[in-house]
């Protein structure tokens, strides 16, 4: 029985993990995070899942022009883009999305492209996703190609029929074809296991049962200073293996399971600008308990890290649904977004937590 901490509040530790043989994955907006944070410190990881996601920077695919500020042809591109092209024709441009992400690197935004050669990428598309198009996550596809991924390290799915979710094998989950909260459907299969046994060749079969620590802690330190914009939670979530928590295990490694939309712990619905709290749905939770992230963990001595993103809906941030940012909301200037880059609030705060657990 895993052994956790539900009502203590601790301060992220340090467990001596790995520096570079990290991993990373989300779904939908943890997914375009996924890839964002991916290419930002890519000498931190070895690989990613990336689930109904889009390529690097996709917001940006088309400029404002004089009739639309920078910000609004960023949701824009987000929306008609980037989740749903109007017609296949402006489906992201992964070529020129490419070229950007060398322009991005050499102007020391992110770390080296080069560093992405040998590393191992899962890409999954349900073949009934009406959220985010399967045509645009093949475009993540060719995007990380054109960097100079081996085509070789690279599995890509786009024929199961699923919705917009994570799948699991839980039968209380919806059902396979779903396209709503909670976005996490029973398709027979734990997506969580796939995405790290393919990146990494030596992971154990996932333990029957959790002897871990799945711990709350205060997130808030890592972006200190920048509370108004980094849309975060107080509390992010993490899984320490048996191993890890009795010192056995050397050099842990860390993945980093980023949550979609809708889908963090203190979700809450937003209705004309106001937290729609007596509707609250009772799922928060679901996605670092249910996901099985943990079980598969437990057997490989994977810490696994759970950051949470929350809704804000103000006259600074427009975030009601909870997302990570990957169309520039948290950028101080709209014209000149950071949302990308190392110094963005939300990337900035992950890696210092990573930073902490590999310290």
């Amino acid at each position: 029985m895993v052994a956790s901490s539900s009502s203590k509040i601790v301060q992220l530790g340090s467990y001596k993990a790995s520096r570079r043989n990290n991993s990373i994955s989300g779904l939908s907006s943890g997914a375009f995070m996924t890839v964002q944070l991916h290419l930002a410190h890519s000498a931190s990881f070895a690989g990613a899942g990336i689930i109904a996601g889009g390529p690097f920077r996709c917001s940006e695919t088309f400029r404002s022009s004089a009739l639309m500020t920078a910000e609004d042809a960023c949701i824009e591109n987000s929306l008609y883009i980037c989740m749903n092209p109007l017609i296949p024709q402006v489906s992201p441009d992964a070529q020129r999305l490419a070229e950007l992400a060398h322009e991005t690197a050499r102007a020391g935004k992110i770390d080296e492209v080069a560093n992405l050669a040998d590393d191992r990428l899962y890409i999954f598309t349900g073949s009934q996703d009406d959220v985010v198009e399967s045509d645009v996550v093949s475009r993540t596809r060719k995007f990380y190609e054109l960097l100079g991924v081996k085509p070789a390290n690279i599995v890509y799915h786009d024929s199961v029929p699923a919705g917009h979710s994570i799948i699991t094998n839980n039968p209380e989950d919806s059902e396979l074809a779903t396209n709503q909260p909670p976005y996490i459907n029973n398709g027979g299969f734990m997506q969580s296991h796939d995405i790290l046994r393919h990146i990494y060749s030596d992971v154990r079969p996932a333990a029957e049962h959790l002897a871990g620590e799945l711990l709350r802690f205060d997130q808030t330190e890592f972006f200190a200073g920048d509370e108004d914009r980094a849309s975060m939670s107080r509390f992010g979530y993490i899984y320490i293996p048996s191993n890890v928590v009795a010192g056995r295990a050397k050099e842990p490694r860390v993945h980093i399971a980023l949550h979609g939309c809708k889908q963090g712990y203190n979700y809450t619905d937003y209705v004309n600008g106001r937290a729609d709290i007596a509707n609250q749905p009772p799922y928060g939770n679901r996605y670092f308990t249910t996901t099985g992230y943990n079980h598969i963990a437990e057997s490989n001595d994977i810490i696994v890290l759970y950051p949470q993103a929350e809704g804000t809906d103000n006259g600074e941030i427009q975030n009601p649904d909870g997302c990570w940012d990957w169309w520039g909301y948290t950028s101080r200037n709209p014209e000149v977004p950071d949302y990308y880059s190392r110094e963005a609030v939300q990337i900035k705060a992950i890696h210092a937590m990573l930073d902490r657990l590999c310290a």
